[in-house]
């Protein structure tokens, strides 16, 4: 008697799965019969949700910019002009910073997963150019309700917003078990996706690995790097997970006498602040131009140049970059030296995160 009934439950199971994949096939989803691997012991349909409402510009008040539009895959996750433009059409107050290598169990674990470890390779714990949030779950939430960037004014309404969407029921049953739509899993499966993007396979972790030998001229890029110019005293080499970091911290690095944008000193309210921006990490710089926090320089070999002889000396000029008489230094790096150490920042180039198909765009209309 068991039989029929097991049948008819069999039934509606492949029924159902056979309806969320035409409605996400109809919404112009393309996504795999069963998540990606993102991150190890979670269930990974939380990320690839995250991925979905990562790109989606109905995120947006006016259904026209999406987190995806302004930290590109192929970019580095960042984007490839000094200011990028909200919903609009409006500049945004800063150069897009990266947004890879930034999951780290201190930025605040998944309310819906009980998990007592997840460390991630990434950056400091502080947030943003400016330092303004430590918690991953609120920093992908600030562009969604910024005024110039995407412009929602409520997240309980953009979460009723998209109820309206057919695709969005089906992936969050999968992710939390239930259709329900909500401000906070909204953030938890971006910061879930977020969290899962980090470059660790670059040139310099398989050299470490022994699986890839650098060219004399990264080698002597990598000495010059870490020993004469000591470029590591900023931008730290800590190894989580493994592979050296290069990134955290913050610092002013003497691009003016006199800032239009006061970083750091916008979060603290200290003077002795201003002009400290975030120390961004150097994997994948070379995709990541423009540099700084408002892109000045187009490329790593204007931002040699700067710190060869442009500094400006500033009161709060970091002391890192200051010679024993209190200015800005003049390290004179020469043209050759220049060549070598932007080799060795090549080698923290990671082909295969900015190519993966599970960080890209899963909707083949936009």
């Amino acid at each position: 008697m068991k039989t029929p009934y097991l049948l008819a439950i069999a039934f509606f199971v492949v029924v159902s799965c056979k309806k969320e994949e035409a409605i996400l096939k109809e919404s112009y989803l393309d996504l795999p019969s069963k998540p990606a691997n993102y991150v190890d012991g979670i269930n990974n349909n939380i990320p690839e949700l995250g991925r979905v409402l990562f790109y989606d510009k109905s995120l947006s008040i006016n259904n026209s910019v999406s987190c995806g539009s302004c930290h590109k895959q192929v970019f580095g996750f960042a984007d490839n002009v000094a200011f990028s433009r909200g919903f609009d059409n409006q500049l945004t107050l800063r150069n897009s910073m990266p947004i890879q290598n930034i999951g780290s169990g201190f930025f605040g674990i998944s309310p819906f997963i009980k998990v007592e470890d997840f460390t991630f390779p990434g950056f400091s714990q502080s947030l943003f150019w400016d330092g303004r949030e430590s918690n991953l779950n609120q920093m992908v939430l600030k562009p969604i309700i910024n005024h110039v960037e995407m412009g929602i004014t409520d997240l309980d309404e953009l979460a009723e917003k998209l109820k309206t969407m057919p695709y969005y029921e089906p992936l969050f049953k999968k992710a939390y078990d239930s259709e329900e739509i909500t401000p906070q899993r909204i953030s938890d499966a971006i910061s879930w996706f977020v969290r899962s993007i980090s470059t660790n396979q670059t040139k310099l972790d398989k050299s470490r690995q022994g699986l890839v030998q650098l060219s004399a001229l990264e080698l002597n890029g990598q000495s010059l790097f870490f020993t004469k110019y000591d470029c590591n005293s900023c931008h730290q080499v800590t190894i989580p997970n493994g592979y050296l970091s290069f990134g955290g911290g913050f610092a002013n690095i003497g691009l003016d006498q006199v800032y239009a944008d006061n970083g750091l000193a916008k979060t603290t309210g200290l003077s002795s602040d201003i002009g400290k921006f975030k120390i961004p990490s150097l994997r994948n710089v070379s995709l990541t131009a423009p540099y700084m926090h408002d892109g000045r320089f187009a490329t790593l070999d204007e931002v040699m140049e700067h710190y060869s002889e442009g500094m400006a000396t500033h009161q709060n000029l970091d002391a890192r970059l200051r010679s024993d008489n209190g200015q800005a230094r003049i390290m004179n790096i020469s043209a050759s030296e220049k060549q070598a150490i932007i080799a060795f920042l090549h080698t923290l180039t990671d082909f295969e995160a900015v190519t993966d198909p599970k960080f890209a765009n899963p909707f083949k209309s936009r």
